[in-house]
């Protein structure tokens, strides 16, 4: 957990507002690295582990209280498929959290003082496929199927000592069910994020049933949505707040449209920090950026706050 004796995420969320960081992949090729490799950001895990403690430390320089992980694509079956080995695999889970936590070390040699945090990601099962599916969801697996998927690499990252484990992006309500009965015992904290459109989730159900299977689940420590157009949080915000009753959290992409099929992003950004007191007054308390949200707009998000 906090190693460097910030207060708990979840205290923290209690008393005001904590900035999440922004999208990694973004970062990165900003930096100059190819991610059209299916593992994505996760194959500089193995190939340049530094260029992910950068990216985590820009972030940190920006105004982030939150860093997450290199994990979303890291699967034991994605490395898998690049004749990776299941200790090895593991190593490089763990390593995701240990980069950053080297970046909040190098933060502090820097000067930056304010509590920081190390966000597990535990991206949804879609994103293993690589084929963009994590946008619709409905893959034809059960929820104990789905359970079974995500609870060794939730066992690794957990072991490996996050303050917080971000189960984001989740396109539907049985890969919730599926990852909330995951990290039950894990003894690390949760958040629940969705990704949304028009007002359901990516499958097509409405908000309320997706956000209620977290609302007695004690691991969990904030819900909401990622990963989503902008114009698609105020609703969702107030959802999860309402049917909660937990802090909400929020980052969502530029606005941008994902080609799966050209594995690009398509038309302009329309992400505005000028909404993000709104969504603070409807309940979010942990509020980023994901997918195209680099570290300028994240530095506009902790100066609203």
């Amino acid at each position: 957990m906090t190693s460097d004796n910030s207060p708990s995420l979840a205290d923290a969320l209690a008393a005001g507002t904590v900035v999440l960081d922004g999208g990694m992949s973004n970062q990165l090729a900003s930096a100059g690295h190819d991610l059209s490799d299916e593992l994505w950001s996760a194959r500089l895990l193995a190939d340049h582990p530094d260029a992910v403690s950068d990216a985590h430390l820009a972030y940190f320089r920006a105004g982030a209280d939150v860093a997450i992980t290199a994990s979303y694509q890291a699967t034991f079956e994605g490395f898998g498929k690049r004749g990776i080995s299941h200790e090895e695999a593991a190593r490089l889970l763990a390593l995701s959290v240990a980069l950053g936590r080297d970046a909040v070390r190098r933060a502090r040699a820097e000067g930056i003082v304010r509590p920081l945090w190390v966000a597990a990601s535990v991206g949804p099962y879609g994103a293993m496929l690589a084929d963009g599916s994590e946008y619709r969801g409905r893959y034809g697996l059960s929820v104990g199927e789905l359970e079974r998927f995500h609870r060794p690499r939730l066992e690794v990252l957990a072991a490996a000592g996050p303050d917080v484990l971000a189960l984001e992006t989740v396109p539907d309500v049985d890969e919730g069910a599926a990852l909330l009965r995951a990290v039950r015992g894990l003894g690390v904290p949760a958040w629940l994020s969705y990704s949304v459109a028009g007002g359901r989730t990516r499958a097509g159900q409405p908000l309320e049933e997706a956000f209620a299977l977290a609302a007695e689940v004690d691991e969990v420590i904030a819900v909401g949505v990622n990963c989503c157009a902008p114009e698609d949080v105020d609703h969702a915000v107030e959802v999860a707040a309402r049917v909660t009753g937990k802090p909400v959290v929020v980052y969502p992409n530029s606005g941008e449209v994902w080609d799966a099929e050209a594995r690009a992003w398509t038309g302009r950004s329309l992400f505005d920090t000028g909404q993000v007191e709104g969504w603070r007054a409807a309940g979010a308390r942990l509020i980023g950026g994901c997918c195209r949200v680099g570290p300028e707009a994240i530095a506009g998000i902790a100066r609203v706050v």
